[in-house]
């Protein structure tokens, strides 16, 4: 049973402090301690603690020791055989807030909610939110189960669905932007100049094309092996393919159309990768190239904004034009349902606008 003292404060008001002990073989296991204005809320405070710490394995828990919300990330992220660079830059920059110095066993939906305001404070916004809140809910996900860290998920997906429903986190949006003819003529120029100058620089005019036509992501050409190449299928074996629940093994064969195909084969053989370019560089050489030539601008809006992704999106938007069905065009992208493929999908126009197009046989050379 609790103890309450009573014991004059230097204003004269009265505290009482209410005490639990709990012993195990004559030896303290349990010590806790609360102080209240008035008595009988120091009076419930100990009803209510007991039945707390008389419930199975309270104690045991309790004396194990507290682990913070920093210690569960950095568990997981030295857990996670693979993680991507997004996530575990996201992960790093919440350990900065004040939510990763508190005790896991003690987080509740409200401190997330309040931890999503934070962010928005910052000027995110309800998509880059959402993302915050994703990668930490697999860490509120894994850590009982993993590494006995009392993170409650049940907190976490009550605090989702609020963020939610106040429009406080979004959905990303689906990009609709495609290059013109004219912007890609404009690029293609620039990086065919670029080549004849600086000879060793990266051929952004076969990856641009390569990437149109094949549908690939800077980061899967960048992987792309010559012994991935099947030549008399017309396919490549892309390895590690995006997909939000397999980060490594989900290699996927994927169709090569003709001019994919073309620019693999003019491609020499000096290393084991065919693009032998990171993924990063490729994007930022047609960064500076797209501020360089004007085709974005500093008051651009950034959905406006063209980037080298984009050129996955209108080589997709490309099949469907020329009149591929889905599973055809599933063949080329490797996507594994319409859900994910229609937002790839944007038809604005019959035929091939890429027929005749006059860059195709300079990058085949």
């Amino acid at each position: 049973m609790g103890t309450i003292n009573a014991r004059k404060r230097k204003d004269g008001t009265t505290g009482y402090t209410a005490q639990i002990l709990r012993k195990k073989g004559g030896a303290i296991v349990w010590r806790e301690a609360q102080t209240f204005d008035k008595k009988r809320e120091a009076e419930a405070w100990i009803r209510w603690r007991e039945a707390e710490l008389d419930k199975p394995g309270a104690i045991e828990q309790l004396s194990k020791g507290d682990s913070t919300l920093a210690d569960a990330i950095d568990k997981y992220v030295a857990a996670k055989r693979t993680i991507g660079r997004t996530k575990e830059q996201v992960l790093r920059s919440i350990k900065t807030y004040p939510i990763a110095s508190k005790y896991s066993r003690t987080i509740r939906s409200v401190d997330i909610v309040a931890f999503a305001d934070e962010l928005a404070a910052g000027d995110r916004k309800p998509q880059t939110v959402a993302n915050y809140i994703s990668h930490l809910a697999a860490v509120f996900r894994d850590a009982k189960a993993a590494w006995d860290i009392d993170l409650d998920y049940a907190e976490m997906q009550a605090a989702q669905r609020t963020l939610t429903r106040l429009e406080k986190t979004s959905k990303s949006e689906e990009r609709t932007r495609r290059p013109t003819l004219s912007e890609l003529d404009k690029l293609m120029e620039h990086f065919a100049g670029r080549q004849i100058r600086v000879p060793h620089s990266a051929p952004m005019c076969k990856l641009i094309a390569f990437a149109i036509f094949s549908t690939r992501r800077q980061e899967e050409i960048s992987r792309i092996l010559w012994d991935d190449l099947d030549e008399p299928h017309s396919r490549i074996l892309v390895r590690d393919m995006k997909h939000p629940g397999q980060k490594r093994g989900n290699h996927t064969w994927c169709e090569l159309t003709p001019e994919a195909l073309r620019i693999v084969k003019s491609m020499p053989k000096t290393k084991p990768e065919i693009f032998p370019y990171t993924g990063d560089a490729m994007s930022a050489a047609f960064t500076r190239a797209c501020q360089f030539l004007g085709i974005n601008k500093e008051d651009t809006p950034e959905a406006d904004r063209l980037v080298f992704h984009d050129l996955r999106h209108e080589g997709i938007s490309r099949l469907f034009e020329m009149g591929r069905t889905i599973p055809l065009a599933a063949s080329v992208s490797g996507h594994r349902s319409w859900n994910s493929l229609k937002r790839y999908a944007q038809i604005k126009e019959v035929g091939d606008k890429f027929a005749g197009w006059k860059w195709l046989d300079g990058v085949c050379r």
